[in-house]
């Protein structure tokens, strides 16, 4: 589709490792990694979930760490300050409430949904924005990539099985 094919974009590494870069990257995450390690690449159920799950932590650890600092680097700049303060005001404002009533398990299920646009990358920047300390958002973060690769497991397991028992 597109030509777009991720599965040869690590194609030098071993599956296991591929599986592990692919769930880095914020344009597959482990939505793309955990059905192309288990349909292609023919990895073992565990060993999908295990590298996928890794993968798609590793790049939630910088993004929490080092967002902040962006942050307050870019507002002290003189044209992106005002407009950064104030988006970043308006978002806290708006979901604020949300956040507070719902919380820790508004996280979890928005990481954990396979969704087009969630997933680790943005739960990073949504604990960014209601500044949910690193300590809590990454083990929150974390139960909801488990779930989300929990749920692409069973869904490429049966979708599997089913296209391959049809055809």
């Amino acid at each position: 589709m597109f030509g777009i094919h991720p599965e040869l974009w690590f194609q030098g590494f071993s599956a296991d490792w591929a599986v592990f870069f692919l769930s880095m990257l914020p344009i597959t995450e482990l939505r793309a990694a955990v059905p192309i390690g288990l349909e292609v690449y023919g990895l073992s159920v565990m060993k999908t979930w295990i590298m996928a799950v890794s993968g798609n932590m590793v790049p939630t650890i910088f993004v929490l760490l080092l967002l902040p600092r962006l942050h307050d680097w870019l507002i002290e700049k003189r044209f992106f300050g005002g407009i950064l303060k104030k988006k970043l005001e308006d978002a806290e404002k708006y979901f604020s409430g949300r956040y507070a009533k719902y919380g820790a398990i508004a996280l979890i299920l928005f990481v954990g949904v396979p969704l087009p646009f969630t997933g680790a990358w943005t739960g990073s920047l949504a604990a960014f924005i209601f500044k949910i300390p690193f300590k809590k958002s990454f083990p929150l973060i974390l139960i909801g990539v488990c779930l989300a690769a929990t749920i692409m497991t069973i869904i490429t397991l049966s979708a599997g099985g089913t296209l391959r028992w049809l055809f």
